[in-house]
């Protein structure tokens, strides 16, 4: 499925703060939440209901559903 600029935008600005956040490279972040189907499950599908979120909300959430997402990967 193809996505709108907007869909990669909010995804971009996701991953670079939580990466930020966490003091790792963007593309650090972007294969750890790749690697989890984040991207594909998460970021870019879910643009309507994320986008009317803050910039700290999507990025704690971010980070915490990574977190979590690996830990059950364990």
């Amino acid at each position: 499925m193809g996505y709108s600029y907007d869909n990669i935008h909010l995804s971009i600005m996701a991953i670079e703060s939580a990466a930020a956040q966490l003091n790792i490279s963007g593309s650090e972040m972007y294969q750890r939440l790749k690697a989890q189907g984040l991207v594909g499950n998460f970021l870019l599908p879910f643009y309507d209901e994320l986008h009317s979120q803050s910039l700290e909300w999507l990025t704690n959430t971010t980070i915490g559903t990574l977190k979590n997402w690996e830990e059950a990967k364990k």
